[in-house]
């Protein structure tokens, strides 16, 4: 987010400084060196109907970069795994009987037909689709479905949120082959990270990453300063883009002011290892899983749909397990999450030896997603800025779609049409993203 509102703003003539904390910038679509090639950290992909991001890729000269792969997705129940991908997958599904199955379609076809999601906020996800379905096809298809995208926390999510993964997941159907198509960059989200510093750098903008933001203060008249290093520098104008709330120095500073809400916002967190293997362990982008004994939530088979020559000649494989932020399986040692994994992944591939493993990564992020429970729009923070020169954008303002980068771009689109900022030709700097922009 921030880096593609710092490139969107500096393309408008504004001089831009982003501050990253981290040593690459990107945030969770930064990329990961597993030794024989570098590709994203965390699995990502991208869906046809993705609108905002494909145009936003074509307009920084990437569309040719673009890769499309018919992908499959899998469930696996009972010590077998089950195709899901195709309407006759569906019919052949033999945990769900043939009411089950009509009513399945029934589901699918009425989260397409609401317009107005709000309807759907004060209702869990599991109370609506045990209305949809029935106990028996809620539990054989959709229970591991928000397993692997909530984990156990599924249970306090209102059904918005399936109503937005079943609307974006559904209209990427290809009606000629019938079939499901993602995609990705060439070279993975690095190839986008670096055309977008590269932009931003062109544009006489700066990106400084290890540097933490230690404070933001308004200045008396106009602009805000920063603190980073030790050091204070002014900028005309700043915006914020990580998470915020009644605790955050930026409210004790008289920079925003949060309104009282029915509660904090959540956020879920990810704990993943990622496996690289000399073959393919499974022919499926994504294999939900209803198994409880499995210590992850989905497996996400990434050289389903990406190209071998992409990595080396071998195959990745992500394990992600979706706790919420304070979890303290956060603070379990690397080798005790890792004797896990390996426990999980051989009750599910009791055929991977040892020397079919080339590498096993183990990435995690605190903070990945909003928990969208009941009223979830009533729980976002009423945050106002209180200076003309700071503003605040961040995810937890997605409250009727899933988080995607198609969502971000679309976000940082309506931001800048919003706002409408305007910049001197003689070269004010603004700030993005943690970013600012100073007076030279």
């Amino acid at each position: 987010m921030g880096l593609s509102l710092a490139q969107r703003l500096s393309a408008q003539g504004a001089r831009v400084t982003v501050f990253e904390r981290e040593s690459q910038a990107g945030g969770l679509t930064t990329y990961h060196d597993y030794e024989h090639f570098w590709w994203d950290r965390f699995y990502h992909v991208i869906l046809s109907s993705d609108t905002h991001l494909i145009q936003y890729l074509q307009e920084i000269g990437l569309g040719d970069r673009l890769r499309w792969s018919a992908a499959r997705a899998g469930l696996y129940a009972k010590g077998r795994f089950y195709p899901v991908s195709t309407t006759l997958d569906l019919l052949r599904f033999p945990l769900v009987g043939i009411i089950g199955k009509l009513r399945l379609a029934r589901t699918i076809v009425a989260c397409n037909r609401i317009r107005d999601w709000r309807e759907l906020e004060t209702v869990s996800v599991e109370e609506w689709l045990l209305r949809m379905c029935g106990q028996r096809t809620y539990e054989a298809f959709w229970k591991p479905l928000l397993l692997a995208r909530l984990g156990a926390h599924y249970k306090r999510v209102s059904a918005v949120f399936i109503w937005s993964y079943i609307t974006r997941l559904f209209s990427t159907r290809d009606t000629t082959a019938q079939r499901n198509q993602l995609g990705y960059v060439a070279g993975g989200y690095r190839t986008v990270i670096e055309r977008l510093e590269s932009l931003v750098q062109a544009a006489g903008g700066t990106i400084r990453l290890n540097t933490p933001v230690q404070a933001i203060e308004s200045d008396a008249h106009a602009g805000i300063t920063i603190k980073t290093n030790g050091c204070r520098e002014h900028y005309d104008k700043v915006i914020w883009t990580s998470p915020i709330d009644g605790g955050s120095p930026l409210a004790t500073q008289g920079l925003v002011s949060v309104g009282a809400s029915s509660g904090p916002v959540e956020y879920l967190g990810v704990i993943c290892p990622v496996l690289v293997t000399r073959r393919p362990l499974l022919p499926y982008y994504t294999l939900n899983l209803a198994d409880s004994d499995v210590p992850f939530t989905g497996v996400i088979g990434m050289s389903s749909i990406v190209s071998t020559e992409e990595t080396a000649g071998y195959y990745l494989t992500y394990f992600p397990k979706y706790v919420p932020s304070g979890d303290p399986e956060f603070q379990l040692p690397d080798e005790t999450i890792t004797q896990r994994f390996f426990q999980g992944a051989r009750r599910l591939f009791p055929d991977l030896h040892d020397s079919d493993i080339v590498g096993l990564h183990l990435n995690k992020a605190a903070k990945v997603q909003p928990l969208q429970v009941l009223d979830y729009s009533k729980r976002v923070p009423r945050v106002t800025t209180r200076h003309q020169d700071f503003f605040v954008l961040n995810t937890s303002q997605f409250v009727n779609s899933t988080l995607n980068n198609n969502a971000v771009i679309r976000a940082v689109n309506e931001f800048v049409r919003q706002h409408r900022l305007s910049f001197e030709p003689a070269g004010d700097r603004f700030a993005s993203a943690l970013p600012a922009v100073s007076r030279p």
